[in-house]
């Protein structure tokens, strides 16, 4: 027994010295936190929601308010019994870019707020301006007025490496500078509806509230902004994803500048080229993106970019797959002509492309569609083909694609809902909608005429 003993303290004193070693080459984070923490920010927004002395069921929506207090004792939306109840909500982080008081953070931390405010370190809170945000990336923009503020360093994602440490600092679940740290698991990572952000994948432990913190590389700089992560219990499973640093910081520069993100459109659906498809085009190796379809009147078709082409290289830059073009094109500038190589039955070639805005071109193409944004309403409205009308049993009448905070909300219009008629005024295009609204008093009610589900009902539609 004895002999055990000794046997078991020898090995122990074998394996003291190899895991001080092992412990030894783990990093050591504090110089990281001390060096960035000060510069890291919690933000809060204010919200103003609607309540009413007597909540109105769904069923009794749509009828006109005569009814509802006559009948029901209810008061409809807008009514003297209501209050606007402002509700504050910790939602995110943010970190501080230069001393005189910008901030970035994730355009979804801020979006429908009515005020911010913006909490640092040494508890200082300032009400921030929002300077702009750009939905597409998710990167938005704040001021606060403040002077000689600490600041983060801004690095190179490009630089980065898989496997390499990374560290991110925010308030998770409100739970102000909560450190969490793990590698980079991947880079160049698109998901579903972010086709202009290549993502950095790693498994940094991100909960709701890091949102808009800051990635720090290991040299103590901002590589990138904490902004999404997988999860089917909405917490943190294995899989964060931050926006690269240089993509957020070209939206910084474009909204100090001009207020608005501008970004390149080349006009081609694409899809991704397997194995299979490299084998028919006779390419020795899966690479580059297929073009399934050049739109007409586009800076492609204006190219000769062609159905079939698969586009090799971009503006100098090799398309290893379909998803590496959307954000190469996004964030070309639209200034100057590019060269496009591209493979074309076989034979490579190269064409010269000049891209137009996106923004521009996503409003001919909505007008094309007959899509229009009532700003009266804040609602995306579409016209209806012939046929749709018909199938409602309709003679007119536009869609309800979007509702935003406005009066359509407030009044309980809602997406899907058909509106027919305005104040008993025919709406046969999504014009027809302001157009109506514009010649309307402040505190009229109007009857909306619209179908929901089939069912044909008014809404009175009381302008503020």
């Amino acid at each position: 027994m004895k002999k055990q003993i000794w046997a078991w303290w020898l090995m122990g004193l074998m394996w003291w010295p190899l895991s001080l070693a092992q412990a030894s080459n783990f990093p050591d984070f504090t110089h990281l936190v001390e060096q960035n923490h000060r510069a890291v920010v919690n933000i809060s927004t204010t919200r103003t929601e609607q309540t009413a002395r007597n909540a109105i069921p769904p069923q009794f929506r749509g009828i006109p308010e005569e009814f509802l207090r006559h009948f029901f004792g209810m008061e409809p939306p807008g009514a003297p019994g209501q209050q606007n109840a402002p509700r504050s909500e910790s939602v995110g982080s943010g970190f501080i870019i230069s001393h005189d008081g910008y901030i970035l953070t994730n355009h979804h931390v801020i979006d429908g707020a009515q005020t911010v405010t913006v909490r640092l370190s040494d508890r200082q809170e300032y009400t921030a301006q929002i300077i702009g945000s750009d939905p597409r990336t998710d990167v938005a923009l704040l001021k606060v007025e403040a002077r000689n503020l600490p600041t983060v360093k801004a690095g190179n994602s490009d630089d980065l490496k898989v496997g390499e440490w990374v560290l991110a600092i925010g308030a998770p679940f409100g739970l102000d500078y909560t450190v969490t740290a793990g590698i980079v698991s991947a880079k160049g990572r698109n998901l579903p509806d972010d086709s202009y952000v290549p993502f950095i994948q790693t498994d940094v432990a991100i909960n709701p509230g890091n949102s808009g913190g800051p990635l720090i590389n290991m040299q103590g700089e901002v590589v990138g902004i904490n902004a999404q992560i997988y999860t089917r219990s909405g917490g943190f499973m294995g899989l964060s994803f931050a926006i690269p640093i240089e993509i957020a910081m070209n939206v910084v520069e474009q909204l100090k500048s001009t207020g608005k993100v501008e970004r390149g459109f080349l006009g081609v659906q694409v899809q991704e080229v397997t194995a299979e498809l490299a084998r028919s085009f006779n390419m020795d190796k899966p690479m580059g993106a297929l073009v399934a379809q050049a739109y007409p009147n586009t800076p492609a078709e204006k190219a000769g970019i062609q159905s079939g082409d698969i586009i090799l290289r971009f503006d100098g830059k090799t398309i290893e797959k379909s998803a590496d073009l959307p954000p190469i094109v996004g964030a070309t500038s639209l200034d100057k002509t590019v060269s496009v190589v591209i493979l074309r039955q076989g034979k490579q070639m190269t064409l010269r492309v000049k891209l137009e805005a996106l923004s521009e071109a996503e409003k001919a193409e909505a007008e094309q569609q007959g899509i229009a944004q009532s700003e009266r309403l804040q609602a995306t409205l579409e016209e209806l083909t012939a046929e749709q009308l018909k199938n409602l049993n309709l003679p007119f009448g536009v869609g309800v694609a979007e509702v935003g905070d406005g009066l359509a909300r407030k009044h309980g219009i809602m997406p899907g809902d058909v509106i027919v008629s305005i104040n008993f005024q025919p709406v046969r295009q999504a014009k027809d909608v302001d157009a109506v609204l514009a010649k309307a008093k402040k505190g009229q009610s109007l009857p909306v005429r619209i179908v929901r589900g089939g069912r044909s009902t008014f809404i009175a539609l009381v302008i503020d």
